[in-house]
């Protein structure tokens, strides 16, 4: 029967391995953190001075990323497309099975009523979000999505908070969206939308007016 030794090193071993299917390079970064620190007090406890040492090596690596990760200044933009939208078909095609985990994607994006914006963050496309006007003062978003890798809400923010001047110098005064599944809808509600009725129907709607 396997002693306690034993179950701190596959303890470990399980959290190390459940770190690499994180899609979240932070959440990968803390696990891993987790399951190394683990790893290195067993390998000391065990007088395996290589597993100790080796993992002891991956925890500074860990702790190193994470705090450049939670530092670091992030540069956000958002880029509107005009025509050029080969990318965008590419991106859309390549994520679309998972955007549509978390909400409904219309079926024909081409159509050039839709205002399509890219995310960049630090130069890389993170999100994107598809918009059209739905009447002079309001703006629904089709599509807000932020790639696996950056989902720790910055890009939430920056769009509902830091573009807030960005909407209100277009004339949109309130956002509107549909309900995605339950996880978005959390996402929209930490981002300041409140479920209300609109024109008869059911959205999350964000006011920038007082």
């Amino acid at each position: 029967m396997p002693d306690l030794l034993e179950y701190i090193g596959y303890a470990a071993s399980l959290i190390v391995l459940v770190s690499l299917v994180m899609s979240s390079v932070k959440r990968l970064r803390w696990i891993n953190l987790i399951g190394a620190s683990l790893f290195a007090v067993y390998g000391f406890l065990i007088h395996a001075l290589p597993v100790g040492v080796m993992n002891l090596g991956i925890v500074i690596v860990d702790v190193y990323y994470l705090v450049q990760m939670y530092t670091k200044k992030d540069y956000f933009t958002l880029l509107k497309l005009g025509n050029q939208t080969e990318y965008f078909n590419h991106f859309m095609s390549f994520y679309k099975a998972n955007i549509e985990t978390f909400m409904e994607v219309e079926k024909d994006l081409e159509d050039p009523k839709f205002i399509k914006l890219f995310i960049l963050r630090n130069t890389i496309p993170a999100g994107v979000v598809v918009t059209k006007i739905k009447d002079e003062n309001t703006l629904e978003i089709m599509i807000d999505y932020a790639v696996p890798a950056y989902r720790d809400f910055k890009l939430g923010h920056f769009l509902y908070e830091g573009q807030k001047n960005f909407f209100i110098s277009q004339g949109y005064e309130t956002l509107i969206t549909r309900p995605g599944n339950e996880k978005h809808q959390k996402y929209l509600k930490r981002m300041g939308f409140i479920p209300e009725d609109f024109n008869g129907e059911f959205y999350y709607i964000k006011n920038y007016h007082s």
